[in-house]
């Protein structure tokens, strides 16, 4: 659970998801840095001009991160990561229905996240990191009047295609590691095929997930 409140929280999850994604045709692979704030700067307009999304049309919410999001995210490494141990006792097609109900998982989650925007400030900070590195954080921090900058960390690795994000960090803490404690507990309880059919069951269920590490009240 994050140490901090479900506003701040709410917020962190929505830039953690939409600065990642925005496939576009480009003639060389751009910077880390430089595509998350164009991509931040492009999905924070779509919002702020759609009125649907302002008033949580949910189909369009989900349609923006499968557009944006999706294609920016590895994720068999996030999946793999997120299972851990386990990962390497499941077969092709568990490892496949994993990755699938993982990604249905955090769009599921997040959507609720991003249609919370609310005109938060971005700041983004310097890469810290070599022209020639491939693995990189990328540092970004949301603003908000009246409360302390929650920062959120992505870390990217560069694939032939551009660069992906593996993990994300809201406030220091990992959203994968966040996961591997829940589906680690699962799969002790249940095995990887319990694993695969409680998240399956998760994802069908008609209630809006909760944010990932927003506080219960």
């Amino acid at each position: 659970m994050f140490p901090m409140s479900a506003r701040l929280a709410t917020a962190a999850a929505t830039a953690a998801f939409i600065v990642a994604g925005g496939a576009q045709a480009q003639s060389e692979i751009q910077a880390p840095d430089l595509l998350v704030k164009a991509v931040t700067l492009e999905v924070v307009d779509i919002i702020q001009k759609d009125k649907d999304i302002q008033k949580g049309d949910r189909k369009k919410v989900i349609a923006l991160i499968e557009a944006k999001v999706l294609p920016h995210f590895d994720f068999q490494a996030m999946t793999a990561n997120a299972v851990g141990r386990n990962w390497n006792k499941t077969s092709a097609d568990q490892k496949a229905r994993l990755m699938d109900e993982f990604k249905t998982l955090l769009v599921r989650t997040y959507s609720s996240a991003l249609a919370s925007y609310s005109n938060q400030k971005f700041d983004f900070r310097p890469l810290r990191a070599k022209p020639t590195d491939t693995d990189v954080t990328v540092y970004v921090r949301i603003l908000q009047s009246g409360s302390e900058p929650v920062t959120i960390d992505y870390d990217m690795e560069k694939r032939p295609g551009g660069w992906k994000v593996w993990d994300v960090r809201v406030g220091g803490i990992s959203l994968v590691a966040n996961y591997r404690t829940e589906f680690d507990h699962l799969s002790r309880e249940r095995d990887v095929e319990g694993l695969i059919k409680a998240l399956y069951a998760k994802n069908s269920s008609p209630g809006q997930p909760s944010v990932a590490g927003a506080q219960k009240k």
